[in-house]
């Protein structure tokens, strides 16, 4: 059994890792870390979980006893406990903050998107968990990178589930001011571009264009919806055809046929493709769950791919559907 630890238990995305973990056939979880909630019982924070476990939180980090460490913590704590704790030289860390997927000489971080960099997750001791809404983006523009393709500029639209903004309420975050409505925010400087464009220049290195990002609140709890369109000279087919050889040994990418919908993915960890063609414009839609593939699914299945597992190991996940 491989061993694990959390450092920041009481977020969703905790909430979401905890429970995959519990499940997966190949782990035991040793510990969750949470200061302020040291001595309480997981069920206390994840209600999801009532039933499935009797673990409480603990402020102990007992390193000695696990083999892979995930920090669910906040953006920018992550560097700052690595900076100033020792951890075991030898212990896996999977990270689910930003603070390492800008790939650099000064950390040893791989990016840990799969259906990209597969071959290095395996072989890596510090993955960078990428973020859920560049995972959605990431995943529909990979296969035109791969051809050589992105020769224009990317427009997006994407609208997230309210999870995406994390378990601390905000304004943006209320019940009463998110339920029928949306808004945007960050438009065109959303943190995650810098990771898209990362990967994308990692297999079309002459890629400088635009890419024209906009975020939205959706009134709904979890998913993303991205829809994305760029001038592209082929037929639907050619694009459908690129896309189903890029993703032939990506279990978790399905290139459907069929306009999709946000509730065929939500508890899942699959990314649902599909494209269309409008003049000389390729439309692609892309679906994920942001705390599943976009968040602690992806993150498992870097551990299924660090410790020589099946890909999918713990993470055979059914849609919610209806």
């Amino acid at each position: 059994m491989i061993k694990a630890g959390i450092i920041g238990g009481a977020g969703y995305t905790a909430g979401e890792l905890i429970r995959l973990l519990i499940n997966h056939p190949q782990v035991e979880l040793v510990f969750v870390n949470s200061t302020s909630n040291a001595g309480n019982k997981l069920t206390d924070v994840h209600g999801g979980l009532l039933g499935e476990t009797n673990m409480k939180f603990t402020d102990q980090l007992p390193y000695n006893e696990i083999d892979v460490l995930f920090f669910c913590t906040a953006h920018g704590d992550t560097k700052k406990f690595l900076d100033t704790n020792k951890v075991p030289e030898n212990l896996k860390i999977i990270d689910l903050s930003t603070d390492y997927r800008k790939e650099s000489a000064e950390h040893e971080f791989v990016y840990g998107l799969p259906e990209l960099n597969k071959e290095r997750i395996k072989q890596a001791k510090r993955i960078a968990n990428p973020g859920c809404f560049a995972t959605a983006i990431q995943l529909a523009l990979l296969p035109l990178a791969n051809a050589q393709l992105l020769n224009t500029e990317v427009h997006v639209n994407a609208i997230t589930g309210s999870t995406g903004a994390g378990v601390k309420p905000s304004a943006t975050s209320h019940f009463s001011w998110r339920e029928n409505n949306i808004s945007v925010y960050k438009a065109f400087e959303h943190q995650h571009l810098g990771e898209i464009r990362q990967s994308l220049t990692q297999l079309q290195n002459n890629f400088s264009e635009d890419i024209n990002f906009i975020p939205v609140r959706g009134n709904f709890t979890r998913g993303i919806f991205a829809s994305i369109y760029l001038n592209f000279e082929g037929s639907k087919e050619d694009a459908r055809k690129l896309y189903e050889d890029f993703y032939k040994n990506s279990p978790f990418v399905i290139v459907t046929d069929k306009n999709p919908d946000l509730k065929q993915v939500v508890n899942t960890n699959k990314c649902v493709l599909y494209v269309e063609k409008h003049g000389n414009k390729l439309l692609i839609l892309s679906c994920i769950d942001n705390l599943v593939k976009g968040a602690s699914g992806q993150a498992v299945h870097n551990l299924n791919l660090i410790f020589g597992l099946d890909e999918t190991e713990g993470l055979k996940l059914k849609a919610t559907g209806f």
